[in-house]
């Protein structure tokens, strides 16, 4: 499977926040960053591939092998990959309690408040992955990006410290207009910085997908799609 993109083709990295998706595009071109309202909006201009930091690809038992390796790699901060997605919670179900309750009585586990208030954008990926089988749109999570750059876990993005660190990785990386996009661009669009420094990560890992797991061969869930998380 291919790996790199070329550098003058664009690439998209894309993280959700409370009001819609940051999306940050890389191409020949330069850098840019927006923040559009939807998935249909954000994937709308041409790419070589998209790499969105939300589950792609569900069982029926919340159950995937890359979550569990995942959380493998990031040991001891496994908990920073949401697991459990599962399309029935969010197609059957607009209570939590009730959705959990139906879990229990499935011997699954229950969903937790994070992820079901993620539900409509999980949803809402998986309709536009389905619909759009011929492009490349991969699940890429942030903290395996940043795992690759430090060459180990890094604190939390939500300390200074974390905050500053994911910065200077990606400022390394090639993102010069870091600064811009969090102290001026993001401002009055409800997006927090942390979810600027996941979407320009998610986006490297867009241009030079560097490994995956499971590294062989995906799994595919019911509908066919692929359950693999690339860094």
């Amino acid at each position: 499977m291919m790996m790199a993109v070329a550098r003058n083709q664009p690439v998209i990295g894309i993280d959700g926040f409370r009001n819609g998706w940051v999306a940050v595009v890389i191409d020949g071109a330069g850098l840019a960053i927006s923040f559009p309202a939807d998935i249909s909006t954000a994937l709308a201009a041409p790419f070589a591939r998209a790499a969105i930091d939300i589950p792609i690809g569900m069982t029926d038992d919340g159950e995937r092998t890359c979550d569990r390796l995942a959380r493998d790699k990031l040991a001891p901060h496994g908990s920073r990959v949401f697991t459990g997605a599962r399309r029935w919670l969010w197609e059957e179900f607009t209570d939590p309690d009730l959705a959990n309750a139906e879990a229990t009585r499935r011997r699954q586990t229950r969903a937790s408040r994070q992820l079901w208030h993620l539900g409509r954008k999980i949803m809402e990926v998986d309709a536009f992955v389905r619909a759009h089988r011929d492009r490349d749109i991969r699940e890429v999570h942030p903290e395996l990006v940043f795992l690759r750059l430090h060459g180990a876990p890094l604190p939390s993005k939500k300390t200074e410290h974390g905050a500053r660190l994911r910065r200077e990785l990606l400022v390394a990386a090639g993102f010069a207009e870091i600064d811009d996009w969090v102290n001026r661009a993001r401002i009055g669009t409800g997006a927090k910085p942390d979810d600027v420094l996941d979407a320009c990560a998610v986006a490297l890992a867009a241009r030079d997908c560097a490994g995956c797991v499971p590294e062989e061969a995906a799994p595919r869930d019911a509908h066919g799609v692929p359950m693999q998380i690339w860094f």
